[in-house]
This record gives C-alpha cells, sequence and structure tokens, in this order.
C-alpha cells in the first residue's frame, strides 16, 4: 500500500493559494489516476484505489497546515501503512515557482506542517516532494505570502510542477524512491 498526501488548508478561501500547492498536486493524481477523493475520517478527505498493481491511498488533511500530523499519524495507523510507504507533498519557499524537489528526509525549514508530521510520526526520514512558491517579495509577509495565490505570469510555471509532482507519484508506484528522485529531481 502507499499513502500519498497533500498538505494545505482547507475551504475556498484557502483554495489557490500558495500553501495549497499539496492540496493542487492530489486533486491532480486523483484525476490522473482515476480516485475519487470522498470519505471523510481522520481529520482528512481521502479515496483509494488499485493503480499499477498497487493499493493507493490520496489523502488531503482537514486539519489546515499546523495540526496536518493529527490526520496523517491515525490514517497510518488504521490502514497499517508503513512510513516508507508514504509520500508527503507540500509547499516551498526556498524553491522558485516551478521546481519541485524529491527528497528522502529533511529539515522543516521553518514549515509548521513539517513540524507537525515530524513531532506526530516521530522523525523527520519521510519521503517528500517540495513545490517552489519562492520568497516573497520585500514588504510582504510570510503568512500574506503563502496565504496569497500564484501571480498570472507564475501560473504556467505551477502547471508544469503540479504536473512534474503528479508524474513523480505515478512513477513511485513502479519504482524505488531513489530511481524516482534521479529522474525527477
Amino acid at each position: 500500500m502507499k499513502l500519498i498526501v497533500g498538505l494545505g488548508n482547507p475551504g475556498a478561501k484557502y483554495e489557490n493559494t500558495r500553501h495549497n500547492a499539496g492540496f493542487i498536486v492530489i486533486d491532480q493524481c486523483a484525476k490522473t489516476m482515476g480516485i475519487e477523493l470522498k470519505e471523510t475520517k481522520f481529520k482528512g478527505v481521502y479515496g483509494s484505489a488499485v493503480v499499477d498493481g498497487e493499493k493507493v491511498f490520496l489523502l488531503k488533511p482537514l486539519t489546515y497546515m499546523n495540526l496536518s500530523g493529527e490526520s496523517v499519524r491515525p490514517f497510518m495507523d488504521y490502514f497499517k501503512i508503513d512510513l516508507e510507504d508514504v509520500m508527503i507533498i507540500f509547499d516551498d519557499m526556498d524553491l522558485p515557482v516551478g521546481q519541485i524537489r524529491l527528497r528522502q528526509k529533511g529539515g522543516h525549514g521553518g514549515h509548521n506542517g513539517i513540524k507537525s508530521l515530524n513531532a506526530h510520526l516521530g522523525t523527520n526520514e519521510f519521503k517528500r516532494i517540495r513545490i517552489g512558491v519562492e520568497r516573497p517579495d520585500p514588504g510582504v509577509s510570510v503568512v500574506n505570502h503563502v496565504l496569497g495565490t500564484f501571480r498570472q505570469d507564475e501560473q504556467e510555471l505551477l502547471d508544469q510542477a503540479i504536473n512534474k509532482a503528479t508524474e513523480a507519484c505515478s512513477f513511485w508506484l513502479k519504482n524505488e524512491f531513489p530511481i524516482v528522485m534521479n529522474n525527477f529531481n
């Protein structure tokens, strides 16, 4: 079994914000993998299907970003999903818009969703896809930046990153993660 988690904030207010890059990837994965996100449990919305012979769960925690671990840990425990079979997708201000970066472990970089996951999972060693959202312009607060939408001139780059991250998730279903990193970094 594989679990792919996209981090974000629930509700229309946050729908297309930078902080919801993880949710956007999960929605794209749902389309390409034929998975309906219709189950609500474990403080999240999820769906599952067998894709390329592998049972795949897609999860969007509905806890708001800062409490993401409160959804992911109980989900993993209930379905008995090993940490090695979990992929977390989230926004990253240290990458330019349009870039993605895959890693097997790493620090939280000030990201509260990752801090929550580290606390609830008891480790920072989990697979991740970081979606670039860039640093804020001078004079713009981090909160306003991540809760703001992408500019029109960034949309094409964002779409490319979302598509590449979705492809990486699908590729991971059939390949070891180091191979996925080599192909998508």
